[in-house]
């Protein structure tokens, strides 16, 4: 009885709400019909203003108590959230801009008695005004803008969520995020950080002589990673094509037509799940250097993001996560997959090293694993694909400060160049962070054969129902057969770096708009 009643009292609540959004936003319709009926705009065309708010609190911090600077001229522009009004002849409303607030100081008086009266009957709380006037500091200390004259530039017809409140609703908020923006001062920190983390990238890269290139987001054949794409299709041509699931191919194609160091940052699409940590379209950087190895991409992906932890003031190369605080002083560790999967599996060692044995080595992999991973166990035909599969499922979620996993199994890496030393392995690294991958990269396949015979064991597996594995790509293979150099490529997730720099637990906080269901 008590869940119905409190449920009940819950739907009569949201109700009230609805109607009460309603009433407001009508009321705020008439006051719109009302000004245009009085000769006035509600909605502006232009508005120059002299200063920002935070310009105005650095120029007249030194304003006492009391004290006003009647010889100021000063005009600013921004959204009104807060408004208190004194009687008739006194209020104060609180402007926001893209620097800060500044308090506007309405007297009747100063400010002509029908501008008075317009700007509490015209102005709600979400509107964009803009405001010129002298300054002072009130009694109480508040630096203000005494208002001589101010102009409504938008008249919001939507009613802010509430100032106590905020939006709270986790949906409400991605899925309208100007609003979230508007209400949660954190948001606009966070994709403002994002967008300097991003320039940064780039500032990085160009003054280390890489080229920005753009190619395809169309793609007829995907590649370059193993990922279910999405699908189009081209009406003009008449031909089915995939959204690029990586760029990797196309940069390692302009490598072999003679430019040493590329680069791309831009999105990529990828039809699978979503979650904390995944979204389908992201923002990656792939970038491809002629003559080196994947030994340079490590201390190349060291230097790139504790230059980007600087950028956003992290300058003790200490980045705080939740609960944790990530060093990120280098070296940073280095340590093969084999090496962490026989931390968790130390009887592994003889059936994958000594004498591989795939069947003894899944059995004792089962007594380990949860019981609801046997169906995936059984389906595995390598120790390469195991020693994986392990790595995932016990290892991935304990590297909390940045490690680089190194020296990958041949048959999960097909564009891995094999490892100088070590056979069935390849010359590949991931970087893990806060128990999450950041970075891959390796030391390119550059011989077209191996290549074409890794995209053949690809093929049979798509063929055989993997959706994640690619074909045979044979505009690649033919650059290839052209002559790739030594090469080294390196692609890293910017919105999980961004995470990282920001101190953001889902993916969804670190983009603007994320993909919800309608």
């Amino acid at each position: 009885w008590t869940k119905k009643k409190n449920k009940k009292k819950m739907q009569i609540e949201e109700e009230k709400s609805e109607e009460s959004y309603d009433e407001l936003r009508l009321a705020r319709l008439k006051k719109a019909e009302v000004m245009r009926k009085e000769g006035e705009e509600p909605y502006a065309y232009v508005y120059t203003s002299s200063h920002k708010a935070l310009e105005v609190q650095k120029i007249w911090n030194g304003l006492a108590n009391g004290q006003e600077d009647e010889e100021a001229v000063v005009s600013v522009c921004g959204r009104i959230i807060a408004k208190r009004v004194f009687g008739k002849k006194l209020a104060f409303f609180g402007l926001k801009d893209s620097s800060g607030d500044i308090q506007l100081y309405l007297e009747k008086g100063p400010l002509e008695a029908d501008l008075y009266k317009n700007a509490l009957e015209f102005i709600d709380t979400g509107d964009i005004i803009g405001a010129n006037g002298s300054i002072k500091r009130t009694n109480k200390g508040e630096l203000s803008i005494k208002v001589k004259n101010w102009q409504m530039l938008t008249k919001t017809i939507a009613p802010p969520p509430d100032k106590r409140k905020g939006l709270t609703d986790i949906t409400k908020r991605y899925r309208h995020r100007e609003v979230d923006l508007i209400s949660n001062p954190h948001v606009r920190q966070v994709l403002e950080k994002r967008a300097r983390m991003t320039s940064a990238v780039r500032t990085f890269l160009d003054d280390k002589g890489f080229l920005e290139m753009e190619t395809p987001t169309l793609h007829a054949q995907a590649g370059g990673a193993e990922a279910k794409p999405f699908l189009t299709k081209h009406n003009a041509l008449d031909i089915d094509l995939t959204l690029r699931i990586a760029t990797e191919l196309h940069l390692k194609r302009l490598v072999v037509g003679g430019f040493d160091k590329v680069y791309e940052l831009g999105r990529v699409f990828r039809n699978e799940g979503i979650s904390t940590r995944h979204n389908p379209e992201f923002t990656s950087v792939e970038l491809y250097q002629a003559y080196a190895d994947y030994n340079d991409m490590m201390h190349l992906t060291e230097d790139l993001i504790c230059f980007l932890a600087k950028k956003l003031n992290h300058h003790d190369n200490i980045i705080p996560y939740g609960n944790l605080n990530i060093s990120l002083a280098k070296p940073w560790r280095r340590v093969t997959m084999t090496e962490l999967v026989l931390e968790k599996i130390p009887q592994l060692e003889s059936s994958l090293l000594e004498t591989p044995d795939l069947s003894a080595a899944k059995t004792m992999c089962a007594e380990i694993l949860s019981p609801k991973l046997h169906d995936d166990l059984s389906a595995i035909k390598s120790l390469g694909e195991l020693l994986n599969f392990c790595f995932e499922q016990l290892c991935e979620q304990d590297l909390q400060n940045p490690t680089f996993v190194i020296d990958y199994p041949i048959e999960v890496s097909p564009l891995a160049k094999p490892h100088r030393s070590k056979p069935g392995f390849v010359e590949r690294f991931e970087l893990f962070a806060t128990g999450r991958e950041l970075a891959n990269a390796f030391s390119e396949l550059t011989d077209p054969v191996d290549q074409r015979q890794r995209f053949l064991l690809q093929a049979e597996k798509k063929a055989a129902g993997d959706e994640e594995a690619c074909g045979v790509d044979e505009d690649y293979l033919f650059a290839l057969e052209n002559g790739l150099p030594p090469t080294a490529g390196l692609g890293i997730g910017i919105d999980r770096l961004a995470m990282l720099l920001t101190n953001s637990p889902s993916i969804r906080d670190v983009i603007a708009f994320p993909l919800l269901k309608p």
